[in-house]
């Protein structure tokens, strides 16, 4: 059944973390985009799942088929091992997976902590410089999502149209996604430690408290705190200078920013604005050179501007925007970005367009970093659900291939090979 215990490896693929291991035990957002991040760069991510799949195995959007574009976006590049973790040999091999010996294996991320047995405590007993990653939902071990995290900080009260008085949620999971790559960060600064010093050991983060160090970043927290309010809704402007969205003679709509110096300068000539906007700067005594003048007297220049708009198409402007280097972008829907915007095909290098059974042939974005040292990779396909259980548990456990045989026999471990073979 097993066809040899060759090197794991990336399918032959390189890159600038080529050589590491790490494995993932993890559902929904952030900790597969971790580890989807970590294999786009070279590392060998072992993902494990249980029998069936796991937590977010067929997360919408769906293909036609059914299967899950979600869970294929964010296990790119990874291998699959799929084990039933409820009985004890299945956590046996787990905890034998996340503690190989290597010099560069022994890194685990999840953000499925189990006590007892899925933890730092219980599994650096087998191996002591593990470096292990653990994402909670808050910092008291709390369940949390984006949705849950943005309105207990705020974030909705801020967001939405002008004097529009309800919360407005965003389909943008802004926190998963900066808390995905702190755990790659993370995880890179307690090995560079373990490097160093030789010592493992457990880095612990949170979902809110990402994105409450986020806001506090931001300036939101002291504004809130030293200003004693609440910032307003704004609609599309763009807070604290100069910029919105304005529907053009065709229908379409834009946005155009006024933000630093240049950007404002810019807009003002590319509208013919001069002598308006030096009018609206004498009568209101402000110097609109200053971003926040900008921003308080954004709808007297917006009622300036918009007439500009509303007489013309996108086409009879769009080349002079750009021949002026300005700032600015048409509001498109995902599906006309997709036909309208080269960024999103085989023209950026970032971009492969795959042909992936069961899902369709679309662009699948690679690493969006470039490293001189390095060609760029070609994004690879998530893999199916336990695809490589047979090469983890030869190379990675070491086991022969009897004893293999003996664990898909008893329904401890599955594979879509074994099972279209015990099918025939």
């Amino acid at each position: 059944m097993h066809a040899g215990h060759g090197a794991l490896g990336g399918d032959g693929m390189s890159g600038v973390l080529n050589g590491m291991r790490v494995v993932e035990g993890s559902a929904f957002v952030a900790v597969p985009l971790a580890g989807m991040t970590l294999a786009q760069m070279g590392a060998e991510v072992i993902r494990f799942d249980r029998i069936g799949g796991g937590l977010d195995a067929g997360r919408w959007p769906l293909a036609p088929s059914g299967q899950s574009l979600f869970w294929a976006g964010l296990n790119k590049g990874k291998k699959s091992i799929a084990v039933d973790m409820q009985r004890p040999e299945g956590r046996e091999l787990v905890t034998r997976i996340i503690t190989a010996p290597g010099g560069d294996a022994g890194m685990f991320l999840t953000n499925l902590r189990v006590r007892g047995w899925m933890d730092y405590e219980t599994l650096s007993q087998y191996r002591a410089d593990l470096v292990m990653v653990t994402l909670m939902g808050d910092r008291h071990g709390r369940p949390q999502v984006d949705y849950t995290v943005n309105p207990s900080l705020g974030v909705p009260d801020m967001t939405g149209p002008v004097g529009w008085t309800d919360p407005v949620a965003h389909a943008m999971p802004a926190w998963d996604v900066a808390a995905g790559h702190l755990v790659v960060s993370s995880l890179l600064a307690a090995e560079r430690e373990r490097l160093r010093r030789g010592r493992g050991q457990e880095v612990e983060l949170s979902l809110k408290d990402v994105a409450a160090a986020t806001i506090g970043h931001l300036g939101l927290i002291g504004d809130a705190a030293v200003n004693g309010c609440d910032r307003p809704k704004a609609g599309n402007a763009l807070y604290g200078a100069y910029g919105q969205d304005f529907v053009c003679g065709c229908g379409r709509r834009v946005m155009v920013i006024g933000l630093t110096s240049r950007q404002w300068r810019g807009l003002v000539k590319a509208t013919g604005s001069e002598a308006a906007m030096a009018a609206l700067a004498e009568r209101t005594g402000r110097d609109l050179s200053d971003e926040g003048a900008r921003w308080q007297l954004r709808a007297e220049i917006t009622a300036i501007l918009r007439p500009w708009f509303a007489a013309r198409r996108v086409s009879d402007f769009a080349a002079d925007f750009d021949a002026a280097g300005l700032t600015w972008s048409v509001f498109r829907t995902v599906r006309e970005a997709l036909d309208e915007d080269a960024d999103l095909g085989p023209e950026n290098p970032m971009f492969s367009v795959l042909d992936q059974p069961g899902l369709g042939r679309f662009p699948v974005p690679g690493h969006p970093a470039a490293f001189s040292a390095h060609a760029r990779a070609a994004p690879a396909p998530a893999p199916a659900l336990g695809a490589d259980t047979e090469a983890v548990l030869g190379d990675v456990v070491g086991m022969c291939e009897t004893e293999i045989a003996q664990l898909f026999d008893n329904g401890v471990v599955q594979s879509p090979r074994y099972s279209a073979a015990a099918a025939g």
